[in-house]
């Protein structure tokens, strides 16, 4: 796979950016991403928005942040859903050919939706809205089916929390950094059991750009190129009924696919890093399985012996993760961000010792569609 990310670009992650609009958030993300790759926006022939209607209140939302991605006389498209799925379409038309570069940026302001009723949207209108699920409730489902099979305890969800919150003190980025105790989860507000707030996401704003280039044009700039070496999606069931919900077929199929692609064949050892899509903290543990970091049911043993810890022998989320930040829609592309930082030795004080990492992107309730990308330093 000859293609790579040369530039990057992302917003602080917050409550609210009152100040800001759509795309005023785009606007300096782009920026960043264009100063990133030492190259200007006439190099950009190729445009990807990922946002969603529903979160922007607007339809077409996308064309709200054309002008400041530079659209303006560009072939461009729109993806809607997490950033993660529409860099996938930019890498793809990357690789066709067709372009030299793809601009793929993806935006939210959580602040200005009403997570419940959009959520609940998401479900089927005759069988399912009317029961009043929105994505937390679906979750909590999701989460005591799979700490009543795995075994899997409260304590170890809230190592997660734990984790991920004292990670984000070293990403300034990040809006939720703080040391908390797994008592404190614990002790936190019941928010649907067995989810408590802890084990919870914030309501986050925050843009992310990535710029992704083929090898011939990579070669003709100064920037640090970290080589896509697989990338996979997958979906499920559409209906939580018609999925087990403890386990998450989708996931392992399109990690096993990015595999083969990026030539690995034993992940837990091949792998340096990875940036999971945590909106919940049972979800780290079941995506770290589903991804094969893991053996079902093992992940929570695993974080308490401190493997998974920044310091441990295969750090996850040393960003703090969407538990410390989380903007919907551009949740997976901050995941890519992340792990490109990471490749390149320039995290900061949050760096760890990676030449290869997973990112992670998810779609739907209840990961009902994953997208799994592996990045390395060599081509």
């Amino acid at each position: 796979m000859d293609a790579a990310i040369i530039g990057i670009g992302m917003t602080t992650i917050e409550k609210n950016k009152i100040a800001c609009n759509y795309a005023d958030l785009a606007w300096e993300a782009v920026n960043k991403a264009l100063a990133d790759a030492s190259i200007t926006i006439d190099d950009i022939d190729n445009v990807i928005t990922t946002s969603s209607d529903f979160w922007d209140g607007r339809t077409i939302s996308c064309m709200a942040v054309g002008d400041a991605c530079a659209l303006r006389h560009k072939n461009c498209s729109a993806v809607e859903g997490d950033g993660t799925f529409g860099a996938a379409y930019g890498l793809s038309r990357t690789l066709s050919g067709d372009y030299k570069t793809t601009l793929v940026t993806a935006h939210s302001k959580g602040s200005e939706s009403i997570s419940s009723i959009i959520t609940n949207a998401a479900f089927d209108p005759i069988y399912e809205r009317s029961l009043g699920l929105d994505m937390i409730s679906a979750s909590a489902i999701q989460a005591k089916q799979y700490m009543n099979v795995t075994g899997t305890t409260s304590e170890q969800l809230a190592l997660v929390s734990c984790k991920n919150h004292k990670n984000a003190k070293d990403n300034p980025y990040a809006q939720l950094p703080m040391d908390i105790t797994v008592n404190d989860v614990l002790n936190s507000e019941m928010i649907a059991e067995p989810l408590h707030k802890l084990d919870c996401s914030p309501v986050s704003d925050g843009c992310c750009a990535i710029i992704i280039a083929n090898a011939d044009f990579v070669k003709k700039v100064k920037a640090k190129p970290v080589w896509i070496k697989g990338v996979a999606f997958c979906s499920d069931a559409y209906f939580m009924g018609d999925r087990d919900l403890t386990k998450t077929i989708a996931l392992e199929n399109a990690a096993k696919k990015a595999y083969v692609m990026a030539g690995i064949t034993n992940p837990e050892n091949e792998i340096d890093i990875a940036e999971i899509y945590d909106a919940f903290t049972y979800q780290e543990l079941m995506w770290i399985e589903g991804l094969g970091l893991a053996e079902y049911g093992n992940a929570g043993k695993l974080l308490e012996k401190g493997i998974f810890n920044r310091d441990g022998k295969l750090p996850v989320n040393p960003s703090g993760g969407l538990l410390s930040g989380h903007p919907v829609i551009a949740a997976g592309l901050y995941r890519i961000a992340e792990i490109v930082l990471q490749i390149r030795e320039e995290a900061g004080a949050r760096q760890v010792n990676a030449k290869r990492g997973i990112a992670h992107g998810v779609n739907g309730i209840c990961g009902q569609s994953h997208c799994v990308w592996i990045l390395d330093k060599e081509k």
